[in-house]
């Protein structure tokens, strides 16, 4: 520790690969903290986890029974046994007594991404409604044709805000919390959406994963879907080059246009001959009007494309890398894929998963340095490296099934909840302050006969 810090003021190091040192050497020991504590007031299952993007400070959650809690990561509400142990109460709730409450069960509960002021959540009761974090009361709601089954709003929109919703309808629906309304009807999927995901690139670029085992692409801004991914088209985890033209030079140019231009010449009479002849066929009219027709369509509607599956089974689960570059997704055939957004294609990256739950939408999270996967197994949590596919950490804590995996970029620390009714805090082992004593204490040892 000490070293790296010399290093550091020396020039030696540099600030970023200064900082991402520790952030790999805290994120890879990630443990069941035992000096903070989440006391949960919810009664079912923890379907939901997010901390803002503003101040990284405030942990929302929704859970079956109706409820919504939001928590202080930061600063705890009490200690125990003698200040060692932080316990962190909800700050307020919203459950079912309350009078604009959810009747069923949450499904899905996100920041507003600008401020901490608005939260949304998604119930199975079919509504999405918007709630002031001030005063705890809802001032906007959606009704949905079906149950909710998760909502998701773009991290770095700048000209809208819009709800993307996936319920057990065939429609993705937007809601704008600006007007109250429905601004968008996205329709391509042939089941339920169980999953939901903007772009991290882009703020019109939405990703939809449906119970049909279809990933779709969509651009807000134009009608219909302009991708659908195929988990048979692969890549081997590299883009395919740019292929440039290969260059003529310009003596072959010439001989190529002299020795040609005869047969240039001749092939164009012969085209004029034969389209004249042709325009009168019924039959060649239409095929021609066909192929201009398919030309015009967009690629994601073509029937050929429009029938790809990404997973044999439910999407259950998509997530973003912060790039923009890879979008990884599980589904109930208890596989992880990693996908290239660019190119659509399926990396073909194998992740050593288990079995993954068919029958509700599961939260995956990412971390940047290292680049790590947490994916919820059943009762464990499993950490993926990312460009390997080999499980890395494996965090046994719950005892019933998780369903969320929430990472704190700020503090490295990682949030899981489950049918448990628990939330749980994944901590580095020991703390900045003991990684300094022990360095110091080696330091010492090795230069004992000094």
């Amino acid at each position: 520790m000490w070293q790296a810090i010399k290093d550091r003021e020396t020039g030696r190091v540099r600030s970023n690969s200064f900082a991402n040192r520790f952030k790999s050497r805290r994120v890879s020991s990630l443990q069941l903290s035992n000096r903070k504590d989440f006391v949960s007031p919810h009664r079912g299952s923890v379907n939901s986890l997010q901390v803002d993007l503003t101040e990284g400070r405030y942990l929302l959650s929704g859970a079956t029974d109706g409820s919504a809690a939001v928590f202080d990561v930061q600063r705890a509400t009490d200690y125990e046994a003698s200040g060692l142990i932080a316990k962190h109460k909800c700050i307020f709730t919203v459950d079912k007594q309350h009078e604009h409450g959810h009747k069923f069960a949450i499904s899905s509960a996100v920041w507003y991404p600008i401020d901490t002021g608005l939260f949304v959540t998604g119930s199975y009761d079919q509504f999405i409604k918007v709630w002031d974090t001030n005063t705890a009361q809802a001032v906007v709601d959606f009704k949905m044709p079906g149950k909710v089954y998760r909502t998701a709003m773009s991290s770095m929109a700048m000209s809208h805000t819009l709800i993307a919703a996936g319920t057990e309808d065939v429609q993705v629906r937007l809601c704008d919390i600006a007007s109250g309304a429905f601004s968008h009807t996205l329709s391509g999927h042939r089941d339920g959406v169980m999953s939901v995901e903007w772009s991290t690139s882009s703020e019109w670029i939405l990703y939809t994963g449906g119970c049909d085992g279809a990933i779709r692409f969509w651009d807000i801004r134009r009608a219909g879907c302009f991708r659908v991914l195929d988990q048979s088209q692969t890549q081997l985890g590299v883009r395919p080059p740019v292929l440039k033209p290969p260059e003529v030079s310009s003596k072959s140019s010439s001989a190529a246009k002299s020795s040609f231009g005869g047969q240039n010449r001749l092939k164009t009479l012969q085209n004029k001959q034969t389209g004249s002849q042709s325009i009168k066929g019924s039959s060649s009219a239409k095929a021609s009007v066909e192929k201009s027709r398919q030309k015009k369509l967009h690629p994601g509607m073509l029937s050929t494309l429009d029938r790809a599956t990404a997973h044999y089974g439910v999407v259950t689960g998509l997530k973003a890398t912060n790039n923009g570059m890879y979008l990884l997704s599980a589904g109930s055939d208890s596989r992880i894929r990693l996908w290239d957004i660019e190119s659509g294609c399926n990396t073909l990256l194998n992740f050593e998963t288990g079995r993954i739950q068919t029958n509700k939408a599961i939260q995956l999270d990412t971390s940047d340095d290292p680049a790590l996967v947490f994916v919820p197994c059943m009762k464990t949590v499993k950490g993926f490296g990312m460009w390997s596919g080999r499980t890395t950490l494996m965090l046994r804590g719950h005892y019933e099934s998780v369903n969320t995996c929430c990472f704190n970029s700020n503090d490295q620390e990682l949030y899981t909840s489950g049918a448990d009714r628990q939330i749980l805090v994944w901590s580095p082992e020991g703390s900045m302050e003991d990684e300094m004593v022990q360095d110091e204490v080696a330091e010492d040892k090795d230069n004992w006969s000094d």
